[in-house]
């Protein structure tokens, strides 16, 4: 079962894309969640949520990360939504994600996961958010994972030696990064559980 395979935490990939590098000053401009099923007792892709973010007041975004990101924060299909609404709607998600494999908190997962990780604590502080299902320190990274499974740390390069297809055009997008993410934390795992 997946709540005894990771002692009763249930793994969630997060990526946000942010105005910058610092969590306290920059703001997040786009969060995705994937969440992460079980199917004959293998880790599969569940399913995937996404809110663009309009920027907390107050908060910086730098130039720079929107060239890199190629984010146009004015664009009229972008429908951002306010932070604590995005966070509200993904939590409840979760816990109800939760529930159905009865864990007890969720785990992120990331790449590089610290940083999506003290982005969203930052996120929680300044909302006002108490209750986040996930645990307040512990996390799984992907850069860890795959450095042990393919001696790379680049999601890319993962990518590359695991062959699951990764395009450089969709990279940078919140949902596009946690899905190739959730799949390298999927492949790495069942074949783990394989050995």
């Amino acid at each position: 079962m997946l709540k005894d395979r990771f002692r009763k935490f249930l793994p969630v990939v997060v990526d946000l894309e942010t105005g910058g590098f610092d969590s306290k000053k920059n703001a997040i401009l786009e969060i995705a969640i994937q969440l992460i099923d079980e199917e004959k007792s293998s880790l599969v892709l569940g399913e995937s949520i996404r809110f663009h973010i309009e920027p907390f007041e107050g908060l910086n975004v730098d130039k720079d990360a929107l060239e890199f990101l190629k984010l146009d924060l004015k664009h009229p299909l972008r429908s951002a939504v306010e932070e604590k609404f995005a966070l509200n709607e993904i939590f409840k998600i979760i816990n109800i994600q939760k529930s159905k494999y009865e864990c007890s908190r969720a785990i992120l997962v990331g790449h590089n996961a610290f940083f999506d990780h003290s982005f969203l604590l930052e996120a929680c502080i300044r909302n006002n958010v108490k209750k986040s299902p996930f645990h307040p320190f512990s996390l799984i990274d992907t850069v860890s994972l795959g450095v042990l499974a393919t001696k790379q740390t680049v999601l890319a390069r993962i990518c590359k030696e695991l062959e699951i297809p990764y395009d450089n055009e969709e990279a940078h997008s919140a949902a596009y990064d946690a899905m190739v993410t959730a799949q390298v934390f999927c492949k790495i795992i069942n074949e783990f559980d394989l050995n």
